[in-house]
């Protein structure tokens, strides 16, 4: 079993990584810290636990999960009724060493061909607890949720049904203490666990400690693999995904992104290969919004927006979220600072927070960009209703129930690029009557 002492502890905290955080105007200060939200493991060395799932190409999903016993089997035995496995696999396993601290065994193992729209049984490692997951439909409508997070907001997530969430960096807060990750797998895991959870990395997963440190993301990168391979990336950072008529993208803030580097060259060759009339639907995700008008991590994201901003406009890019800064906010249509009609849509979605408290001030006067913008934690939820129209809602919870603090329905910019193929448009009140 991983083990952790208050002598580990304070290695860490001296090891921490400091960042400086520029800010224009006023000086931004963070609330101290709130008290962390620690989840232990009551089972055997050979349970499963932190069991999560993700999306593997057209009919595939990879589970891991994480067992102290390391002689337990990398195999899940999976089927469509309860008790009755009818399929099995087989997949990899790895471990790591982070300072004094050892991982247990991180499984990753792909099963499929799946049925879309349906509701799978699995075990994990040939024994213990039985759980179950749906796969996503292969057809509009489908769900996504939309969220950084905190212990409330799981909370407010778990009462409606969706069919995949989406999560732009930022996952244990770990910050170098390992312990916390395994924390964080336990606590996220019955949602992770019965709908795949697609991430990217953000600034708490880098964990790089100068010349005495392990590499950069070794945490991250061991627990949570996501499809990089699938789509051709040479990095767990960046990736793409496809998934009921969406192609989404998952970009990498720690990661190079000039115009020499391999991000920039995979962007530009995975958007170059997306059909608008399979995928209508084009978003992109990514850590540090381009976009900002939070003092909080002003200008961070500028020179990525330079690097590669140009990529998502030229192919019609309809929604980029970000996180990053704990806060909610919408934009207009934008390109290049300018309200653009053919531009995506940015929302920055850091606002499920974390134990950082939410980032409260923004510049004033408001930028004629921004449409709305709010310091309060809550999460998001697109839903693409069909070819043309989605429906997107964030909803504040801060409050005892989630309560909708902004809309909008939004049309593809695909179905202007996609010349043949594509059934005319509907009228927004024909898309509102589907939801």
């Amino acid at each position: 079993m991983a083990r952790w002492s208050s002598a580990h502890t304070m290695l860490a905290t001296i090891c921490f990584v400091c960042v400086w955080v520029h800010s224009s105007g006023s000086e931004y200060v963070r609330p101290p810290p709130r008290r962390i939200v620690c989840t232990s493991h009551n089972g055997s060395e050979a349970h499963p636990q932190q069991v999560h799932i993700s999306v593997v190409g057209k009919d595939q999903m990879r589970i891991s999960w994480i067992t102290d016993d390391k002689s337990v089997p990398s195999l899940v035995e999976y089927g469509t009724s309860p008790g009755n496995y009818e399929a099995s696999s087989t997949g990899e396993h790895t471990s790591y060493h982070f300072f004094f601290y050892t991982s247990g065994k991180v499984h990753h193992v792909k099963i499929g061909p799946l049925t879309p729209n349906t509701v799978y049984y699995y075990r994990c490692g040939g024994t213990g607890e039985e759980f179950s997951f749906r796969t996503p439909p292969a057809t509009f409508p489908i769900e996504f949720v939309i969220v950084e997070w905190t212990a409330s907001t799981l909370t407010h997530i778990k009462k409606w049904d969706y069919d995949l969430l989406l999560l732009p960096g930022d996952l244990s807060y770990a910050d170098n203490q390992q312990p916390l990750w395994d924390s964080f797998g336990r606590l996220v895991s019955p949602l992770a666990r019965s709908r795949p959870w697609m991430v990217t990395e953000g600034n708490h997963e880098i964990e790089k400690v100068p010349i005495i440190g392990p590499p950069a993301f070794r945490s991250y990168n061991a627990r949570w693999l996501m499809p990089f391979e699938e789509s051709g990336s040479t990095s767990n950072l960046y990736y793409s995904f496809e998934v009921a008529g969406a192609h989404i993208v998952m970009l990498g803030s720690y990661a190079d992104f000039d115009a020499k580097s391999a991000q920039y060259k995979w962007l530009k060759d995975d958007l170059a290969a997306v059909n608008r009339l399979r995928t209508p639907w084009l978003i992109v995700l990514i850590h540090v919004p381009w976009y900002n008008t939070n003092l909080a991590h002003q200008g961070e994201g500028e020179d990525t927006r330079k690097a590669m901003e140009e990529l998502l406009y030229k192919v019609g890019v309809d929604i980029v979220f970000a996180g990053h800064v704990h806060a909610y906010e919408r934009f207009t249509k934008v390109y290049d600072n300018e309200a653009n009609p053919r531009a995506p849509i940015h929302i920055t979605v850091g606002d499920g927070g974390n134990r950082e408290g939410l980032a409260m001030l923004f510049k004033t006067p408001a930028s004629p960009l921004s449409l709305i913008r709010e310091a309060s934690f809550g999460h998001g939820r697109l839903k693409l209703v069909n070819q043309t129209h989605a429906h997107w809602s964030w909803h504040r919870n801060d409050d005892d129930n989630s309560v909708v603090s902004d809309e909008v329905w939004l049309e593809s910019l695909g179905e202007r690029r996609a010349s043949k193929g594509v059934d005319g448009e509907e009228s927004s009140a024909q898309a509102r009557d589907e939801l």
